[in-house]
């Protein structure tokens, strides 16, 4: 799907390595320039998606490998439909934590799905929609762990996985972003918030040079 117009920008990273911090500073950022910029999340990001996150990450019980792609899935295409692409139509800025990146992590070297059918199922419910650029922040699985304890926060569904499952979705995601590097930003999410915003700054400036905004 190719749109006209708005820029779609996806941060990705196993669970623990701060995307919402620096989703809040770009919002920030991009704000401060103008720009109206639309913040959302998956899963979860509409009414529909909500439900399915409760399923998927808060419901009692087990949910098979494939039935959480397709959850997954149905909640993206939900999501792209109803709030992602008309975003983009309208000229918006829109910053999601999460795209299609995390099921072929996640649900693919994760949960050891073959990595191609995953992607190609969310391909598939985007409608081929890509981020212009996805933000990776990257960081040892032992750290992510830790600092997820910090927070203090119950644990969900997924954030109950052992080390190796986030192992595995970590090395994905590097994975992918050798597989597409001009649309990959990779970071070390292993430093001061404040350093790691100054590098991610520094490329979406390049992005939105070449956008014309």
């Amino acid at each position: 799907m190719a749109i006209s117009g708005g820029l779609f920008i996806s941060f990705e990273g196993i669970d623990g390595v701060g995307k919402s911090t620096q989703a809040d500073l770009m919002e920030k950022y991009l704000a401060g320039k103008g720009l109206s910029v639309v913040r959302t999340f998956e899963p979860g990001g509409t009414d529909l998606g909500a439900e399915i996150r409760h399923l998927l990450l808060h419901r009692k019980g087990e949910v098979s490998a494939r039935s959480e792609a397709l959850l997954y899935a149905a909640d993206r295409a939900h999501h792209v439909a109803s709030k992602i692409v008309p975003a983009l139509k309208a000229g918006q800025v829109v910053i999601t934590d999460r795209f299609l990146d995390s099921s072929v992590a996640y649900q693919g070297a994760g949960r050891e799905l073959d990595l191609t059918e995953v992607r190609n199922l969310s391909l598939w419910a985007v409608d081929n929609l890509l981020p212009d650029l996805t933000v990776l922040l990257d960081l040892d699985a032992e750290l992510a762990s830790k600092r997820r304890v910090q927070t203090g926060e119950e644990p969900d569904r997924l954030e109950r996985e052992k080390i190796e499952f986030f192992e595995a979705a970590r090395n994905s995601y590097l994975d992918l972003a050798k597989s597409e590097p001009k649309r990959f930003f990779v970071v070390d999410a292993n430093q001061e918030p404040e350093k790691i915003w100054s590098a991610i700054q520094s490329r979406l400036d390049e992005v939105l040079e070449s956008k014309g905004l």
